[in-house]
C-alpha cells in the first residue's frame, strides 16, 4: 500500500514543493506522499514558484563580507535545475560540506530534502529536513514536506511508528498557522502569491488527511484530504483514492464515488484501480 501511495503522489508533490520553496529562507545572491519528474507544464509551474521563493528574500540586515568562492557557489547552486535531482544534490551536498555555517546553508538544506524527495531517497531526505528545521524550526516548507512523506512512508510494523504520525500531525498543524503570516514578495501579483499559498496549504491538508487515515479515524482524514482537493490546482490522485476510501468506510457511497471517479480521470498508477473502485461504490450505494 506504501508504495501505491508514494509513486503517483510523489510526482504531484514536486510541483507543490517548488511552490513551498517560494516561502523558505532562499537566495541573497542575484540570481527550494506517493512519479518522479513533472513534465512540460508542471515544470514551467515549479520554475515561477521558485522565482517566487527567490524573490520572497526580505532586504538582510548588513552582514560581514562573505567569501566571493561562497557566494559564488550558492548561486551555481540555485542556478541548478530542480527538474535534474542529480545535479542539484551533488552541488548542494558539496556546498554544505565546504561551508557548514554558511548564512545559507538552511535554504540549500530545504532544497536538498525537495531533491531527495524527488529522488524517493528517504535517509538523506530526512537527514537534511532534520539540519533545515535545527536551522529554521519554522520553515513552512520543510515542515509541510516531512509531515507529508511521513503518512506516505508508513511502516505500520516500525516501533517507532505512531510516534511519527504524531510528529507529522504536529507538523502540518505548526505549519498551517505559519502560512498565513507569510508575506507577500513585493515582486509578484497577488494572484501568485494566493496560488502559492493555497498549494502549501493543500499539500498539508493533504499530509494530516493521510495522518488520520492511518490511525484509521476516517472522519478526520475525510474533512482534511477534502480541504486540500479544494485547495489544489490540480488533486493529486492519491489524496481522491484515500478521500474515496475514507468516504466509502462511513458509507457515504454516492460521495466516494465521485472522488474515486475523479481519481480514475487521472493518469496514475491507481488510475484503473480508481476505476474499479467508483464502479463498486456506485453498485454499494444502491
Amino acid at each position: 500500500m506504501t508504495g501505491t501511495f508514494m509513486r503517483p503522489a510523489i510526482r504531484a508533490l514536486a510541483i507543490t514543493f517548488a511552490v513551498n520553496l517560494a516561502f523558505g529562507a532562499v537566495s541573497r545572491a542575484q540570481g527550494t506522499n506517493p512519479n518522479l519528474v513533472p513534465a512540460g507544464e508542471q515544470q514551467q509551474d515549479q520554475s515561477q514558484q521558485l522565482k517566487v521563493r527567490q524573490l520572497n528574500q526580505a532586504p538582510a540586515p548588513a552582514l560581514p563580507r562573505v567569501d566571493p568562492a561562497e557566494e559564488a557557489a550558492y548561486t551555481a547552486f540555485y542556478g541548478s535545475n530542480p527538474q535534474d535531482p542529480d545535479t542539484r544534490i551533488r552541488i548542494g551536498e558539496a556546498f554544505v560540506q565546504k561551508y557548514p555555517v554558511s548564512r545559507y546553508a538552511e535554504s540549500v538544506y530545504a532544497a536538498l530534502t525537495q531533491a531527495y524527495s524527488t529522488k524517493q531517497d528517504t535517509k538523506n531526505f530526512y537527514t537534511n529536513a532534520d539540519k533545515a528545521l535545527a536551522l529554521n524550526p519554522n520553515d513552512a516548507s520543510v515542515l509541510v514536506i516531512v509531515g507529508w512523506m511521513i503518512p506516505h512512508d508508513f511502516k505500520p510494523e516500525s516501533a517507532d511508528a505512531l510516534k511519527n504520525l504524531d510528529k507529522a500531525e504536529h507538523y502540518e498543524k505548526r505549519a498551517m498557522e505559519i502560512i498565513p503570516t507569510l508575506t507577500k514578495p513585493v515582486n509578484i501579483t497577488d494572484a501568485q502569491f494566493a496560488q502559492s499559498e493555497s498549494g502549501l496549504l493543500s499539500a498539508a491538508h493533504s499530509g494530516l488527511g493521510l495522518v488520520y487515515f492511518r490511525r484509521q479515524d476516517p472522519e478526520d482524514s475525510v474533512k482534511e484530504l477534502q480541504q486540500s482537493v479544494r485547495l489544489a490546482a490540480r488533486p493529486d490522485p492519491t489524496d481522491l483514492f484515500v478521500l474515496g476510501l475514507g468516504l466509502q468506510s462511513l458509507n457515504r457511497y454516492s460521495e466516494a464515488a465521485d472522488a474515486f471517479s475523479r481519481c480514475g480521470q487521472v493518469p496514475s498508477s491507481l488510475q484503473d484501480r480508481c476505476k474499479q473502485s467508483a464502479d463498486a461504490a456506485k453498485k454499494a450505494g444502491k
